[in-house]
């Protein structure tokens, strides 16, 4: 969410990009939580089991081109179904994450670690509307949104190298 979000900047996406005015930016916004709940329910039938590392990349590698799909798109439908994706990628990623870290923390520390992960998530989603704000100025929202895609993009492929283990986790169980 630091570099690939967009939704501080939806409104100019509405107004300007897609020519859909505020029962569009209404739906825009609506879009990514409409993808995660119905991620969520899925994964209370089919939960990842599996390759869980791989899927986490993957995830966050789908949310990165959702993103830039978004960003690069001028139809509302297609806007549309790129944010629904995009929030339905998030969601795997944020499940995937929140069970590593309660999974791999040692027991005297998960409150700890749990606290500072929260912070961080929380700033991350402020500080990523920062960004989209400030590229926004720079590059306009179309180049604000590709550009944070990019990185997204260029994050989920350096963590598989730079972090192995990670890309290799198979299972979603504790590894102590």
């Amino acid at each position: 969410m630091l570099f690939g979000g967009a939704a501080a900047i939806l409104p100019i996406f509405a107004r300007d990009v897609l020519h859909v005015g505020s029962w569009g930016l209404g739906l825009l916004r609506a879009a990514p939580a409409a993808g995660a709940f119905t991620t969520s329910i899925v994964l209370t039938r089919w939960p990842v089991t599996r390759r869980a590392g791989r899927v986490l990349l993957s995830a966050v590698a789908v949310y990165g081109v959702a993103t830039l799909a978004f960003g690069v798109s001028t139809s509302f439908v297609l806007s549309l179904a790129a944010l629904v994706v995009a929030g339905a990628a998030d969601m795997i990623s944020v499940v995937i994450r929140q069970s590593l870290v309660q999974l791999d923390t040692p027991d005297e520390m998960r409150g700890r670690v749990s606290a500072v992960n929260s912070v961080f998530i929380g700033a991350s989603n402020q500080l990523g509307e920062f960004e989209s704000g400030v590229t926004a100025a720079w590059l306009g929202p179309v180049g604000s949104v590709v550009v944070g895609a990019l990185g997204t993009l260029l994050i989920a492929a350096s963590w598989r190298g730079l972090f192995p283990a990670l890309a290799g986790r198979d299972r979603l169980t504790s590894q102590r």
